[in-house]
């Protein structure tokens, strides 16, 4: 691969100031410090101080600014802009303080701005050929400007002006679809706030004071400083600026639109899906054998085979890159951050082979006596196999005498490929005593069932199908290989403001409840015959989940308490020393009288203040002391909401969260249309591979060390990650930190070590190793990067981040990193070109498209039409997320069906996530892992309809319904299964939402296309392109 890395088209080159729907001065780093990992001080790029570092008070890491160095050379011009063409940069109190007002308050004045007529020929330098960028029409020349170019602009600012969209004038006029009226650039009713693309302000809120760049607007500016969005519900147009719409500014002249102008092809800014589909081709057939140290595996995309011959599988861990910078300082210049995702419970396909199980009896497993590592294909054997030297401290150790192999000439052990641990990258230890609690072997963990049955709950019939969905699940509980029956132990509980305890013991004829109606100190009345093997006692336990639904059919009670029900749970685990799961079923927020009540704290005048941060934060007190509870027990959570209203699942979701369990969240629960979803959730959760009781540690060779953890984790200390339990799907985000220099001989080591109790109850040890390249080259480490896996990792700080800083800035530092890395890529790794041309490095070509979705995400957007617990649900969910489950969320499957070939195994190729990707006569089902929707084009043919609906047209489709009819044709057939694959690959459940062209539930499945305008706020794929280059350039001058 040349070093050129992918080199796009000019299209982008001009970014319009202030990106379309992001304020202005997203760019600018926030003067506090910058959150956890972002690299310390961006002091890489010695430039002048714009961009990251713009306010002259402060950069944003709170260092003076560096000099301007001959780093980037001075001298050389941009673009054939030429410096002086510019009004002299006014000066810096002026530029930092209050906007110089000329320009800013007479922003109805149809007369250009003084900047218009510096529209030089900036643009030759682009080649743009035919083609402006983004909807954008091209102006008449201004006076004195090169009548050829495509389209103009204002050079970017010199190099000592500070770039911040609203205040100053002359980078703001770049020819949009609407008028320009001397403010900011946009195509939407837009007054005088910052500029954005027809959005009102999508993100709205006053900038908080300092924060680098971005000013109150003068006093010319629109009304208060909250932004309120305007023009109708979604702001604007929905798809951007679109040419030919003079009129789009308020009382604005329309003479300045021009000629219509082509339309920037979209096909040529990089593509997901074309990404997607090389690295299949690329892979197909082929198998990945792990034997080489840093290899770049597949993307989480590609169907292939793992071959372990030394490293861990891609499937246990993927890290950002795979070639780690050998110092601190090259580290820092890149800040692409160093982290792996490890996912310790991976499942794998049926034809890779599962981990072998080393047992070495009494003596256990063999470690190094000074770091601990646990023996592993990077321990090396010397002294004739005597002694072997730690592969991460380097101490040597002696080998124990029944332990001892002879070597081969080649230095290896004879038995190399008959030991796992040392020819292998995975495996586990059966674990002794010593690393139980109290020196004893753990008991079988238990399940209970803990269903509230207050009056929202049974009149939704949530409670009866419940019930009558235990009696056949429950033959399903996870077991060991080889084992006839679960060794998993069940109880049941059921609650409003009381608990309901019953003993369902083998022994009884009927099942007895126990009543505990002082929730104040909770205590389990019963000990023998709560918690039963399920084979023993199902006749007593089918009798109980008949009566349930009866016994509580009339009740009219509504409150319910939410903490004692799981203090009952620790209770009981701790009476019969077991670890295991609680399966929670509850309604509504606790009022009743109880610990852990809670009250509404819902308020939408938070939202883009400084104060909206306190939505994301659980209560403290009791909360907080009950995970540390349910951690110490080995007690996992899993909460299933099923809310009509506002509950506080920041709250509410706090233990789940930090004891490794899940949370799912059913709003307004209805059984016949919602049930099927629900149920396939809760099969799925029951019987998914789990250890219980687990504590992990991430141990490094010399140079670098595990510095923070992002997960459903509990941690007590700096280094050990603690989770009541760690199921095949949650994953735990790695990052690293140097801490002295690596070296390109031996590479990096990591071992991940996760002790845990299996579903028999046995301790195990399971150890995944691998092994990473390091180089004083940046452009190893670019080319060995992982998007996905980055994507990841800035998901999870970005939504750690917004537990205590405004959202507005952990926007900038994500878009600041963004241009940080694709900037040091272009000054130290790309062979020299235009300044005009955005360079990507190939292995991060598609990484601003994900970039872009994640600040449009629920958690990143200040919305008030968004629900706070739908927000705070979808962060605490992607904290555990592994990277296949983030790379889809991010970004979406779009599968056109209307033209498939029905007698083919595979699936359709997906198409970008945009709308100009729909066909008013096709028919698309787009999934994320969390929602699924079938698109139905106005125009769709009846034959189509008839052979998926049995409806002769569309108009006769009725709205809600969640599954399609089984009807006997071949479309039906594959429709059906596509579907059915999809649920069965994907972790959690999705709701079928069928949804027609222009209906209003349309609106929903548009939010889904991230590589248009969000609907709450933010830009399009190619407007956020534009001002990420224009970024990158800053950094540059």
């Amino acid at each position: 691969m040349s070093q050129q890395g992918y080199v796009a088209a000019p299209p982008y080159s001009q970014a319009q100031p202030g990106m379309g729907g992001y304020q202005g001065g997203f760019g600018p780093g926030p003067a506090q410090p910058l959150y956890g990992h972002y690299g310390g001080p961006p002091q890489a790029f010695h430039a002048a101080p714009t961009a990251i570092m713009k306010s002259p008070v402060s950069s944003a890491a709170g260092m003076p600014p560096p000099p301007v160095s001959s780093h980037y050379n001075p001298n050389v011009q941009q673009n054939g802009a030429h410096a002086q063409r510019y009004p002299a940069p006014p000066a810096a109190s002026n530029a930092y303080g209050q906007p110089p007002q000329s320009a800013y308050n007479n922003m109805a004045s149809p007369a250009p701005p003084p900047g218009q007529q510096q529209l030089t020929n900036q643009m030759s330098a682009m080649n743009l050929g035919n083609y402006a960028p983004g909807p954008m029409q091209n102006p008449p020349p201004a006076p004195g400007s090169v009548a050829q170019q495509p389209f103009q602009m204002a050079p970017p600012p010199a190099m000592g002006q500070p770039q911040m969209p609203p205040p100053q004038s002359p980078q703001t006029n770049m020819p949009m679809a609407g008028p320009q009226m001397g403010g900011p650039p946009m195509a939407g009713p837009q007054m005088g706030g910052p500029p954005m693309a027809g959005m009102g302000r999508p993100f709205p809120g006053p900038p908080p004071p300092g924060a680098g760049g971005f000013q109150q607007p003068g006093p010319g500016a629109t009304g208060p400083p909250g932004y309120p969005q305007q023009s109708g519900q979604f702001g604007g147009q929905m798809a951007g600026p679109q040419p030919g719409m003079p009129g789009s500014f308020p009382g604005a002249p329309a003479p300045m639109a021009g000629p219509p102008q082509k339309k920037l092809d979209p096909d040529s800014i990089p593509s997901t899906t074309q990404v997607i589909e090389d690295d299949q081709e690329k892979h197909k057939g082929k198998v990945f054998t792990t034997n080489f140290r840093g290899q770049v595996p597949p993307l989480v995309t590609t169907d292939f085979t793992v071959q372990d011959q030394g490293n861990a599988s891609p499937r246990f861990i993927r890290c950002t890159t795979y070639s780690l910078p050998c110092t601190i300082d090259l580290a820092k210049q890149c800040q692409v951050p160093l982290a792996s995702i490890i996912k310790p419970f991976a499942s794998l396909p049926k034809n890779e082979t599962p981990l072998y199980v080393v047992n070495h009896g009494e003596t256990g497993p063999i470690r190094c006596n000074r770091c601990k590592a646990y023996m592993c294909p990077y321990m090396q054997f010397i002294d004739g196999g005597r002694r072997y030297q730690c592969g991460f401290c380097n101490c040597v150790n002696e080998v124990p005498v029944f332990y001892f192999q002879h070597l081969d000439h080649m230095g290896r052990r004879v038995d190399f490929y008959e030991r796992p641990e040392l020819s292998l990258g995975s495996y586990e230890f059966a674990a002794t005593l010593d690393y139980c609690k109290n020196n004893k072997p753990p008991n079988p963990p238990a399940y209970i069932f803990m269903i509230d049955v207050s009056y929202n709950n049974i009149k939704s019939g949530l409670v009866r199908l419940i019930c009558n969905e235990l009696k056949t699940l429950l033959e399903k509980l996870p077991r060991e290989e080889g084992t006839e029956n679960s060794a998993i132990k069940v109880g049941f509980v059921t609650y409003n403001k009381v608990l309901h305890f019953y003993n369902v013991k083998s022994a009884l004829a009927q099942p007895q409840m126990m009543v505990v109606s002082d929730t104040a100190e909770m205590f389990v009345p019963l000990l023998d015959g709560f918690l039963v093997n399920y084979q023993d006692s199902r006749a007593v336990i089918y009798n109980l989940l008949d009566q349930i639904p009866n016994m509580f059919a009339d009740t009219n009670e509504s409150e319910t308490v939410f903490v004692p029900v799981i203090q009952a749970g620790v209770e009981a685990f701790k009476a019969a020393e077991c670890s295991g799961k609680l399966f929670i079923f509850h309604s509504s927020m606790p009022t009743a009288e109880a610990p852990g009540k809670l009250k509404n704290r819902d308020d939408k005048k938070l939202v883009n203040t400084d104060k909206e941060k306190t939505l994301f934060q659980p209560q403290k007190g009791v909360y907080e002391q009950l995970s540390k509870d349910c951690v110490a027990q080995g007690c996992c959570v899993d909460l299933f909401l099923f809310p009509s209203q506002y509950v506080d699942l920041t709250t509410m979701a706090d233990v789940p969260s930090h004891t490794g369990g899940s949370i799912y969240k059913y709003n307004n629960f209805q059984a016949e249309t919602d049930g099927e979803h629900f149920l396939r959730d809760l099969r799925k959760d029951v019987q998914k591979s789990i250890g219980f009781d687990a504590i992990m540690r991430v141990r490094t060779s010399t140079g670098f060390r595990a510095t923070d953890f992002f997960g459903a984790i509990h941690m007590n200390n700096t280094t050990d990650v603690e989770m009541a339990a760690v199921d095949c799907d949650k994953a735990v985000t790695v990052e690293f930190k140097h801490d002295d220099a690596l070296s390109e001989e031996t590479g990096a080591h990591m071992q991940c070590a996760l002790l845990y109790t299996t579903i028999n109850g046995q301790r195990r040890l399971r150890i995944h190793n691998l092994s990473l390249n390091c180089s004083s080259q940046l452009s190893e480490l670019y080319k060995s990067c992982e998007t996905d896996s980055l994507i990841n990792f800035f998901a999870k700080s970005a939504y750690r981040a917004i537990l205590n800083q405004p959202l507005k800035n952990v926007r900038e530092i994500l878009v600041n990193q963004t241009a940080h890395m694709l900037a040091c890529y272009r000054k130290n790794c790309s062979s020299p070109s235009a300044a005009s041309q955005l360079i990507l490095p190939d292995a991060m070509k598609v990484f601003p498209v994900y970039m872009n979705s994640l600040m449009k995400s629920a958690p990143l957007v200040g919305s008030t039409e968004l629900s706070t617990d739908d927000r705070a649900h979808q962060r605490l969910t992607v904290m555990a997320m592994g990277v296949e489950e983030s790379q889809l969320m991010l970004y979406p499957r779009l599968i056109p069906l209307h033209n498939m070939d029905v007698n083919s195994e595979a699936l359709p190729a997906p198409v970008r996530c945009s709308e100009e990707r729909l066909t008013d006569s096709g028919m698309f089902l787009l999934e994320n892992g969390h929602s699924m929707f079938l698109w139905l084009g106005q125009a769709s043919p009846p034959d189509l309809i008839q052979s998926i609906f049995n409806l002769p047209s569309l108009a006769h489709l009725q709205g809600h319904m969640c599954a399609l009819p089984e009807l006997d044709n071949p479309l039906s057939n594959k429709i059906r299964s596509i579907i059915s694959g999809l649920l069965e690959k994907r972790p959690n459940s999705m709701k079928l939402q069928i949804v027609r062209q222009k209906d209003k539930p349309e609106m929903l499945f548009r939010q889904f296309l991230v590589e248009d305008k969000g609907l709450h706020g933010g830009v399009s794929y190619m407007d956020f392109l534009c001002y990420v280059h224009r970024e990158i350039r800053q950094l540059l001058t």
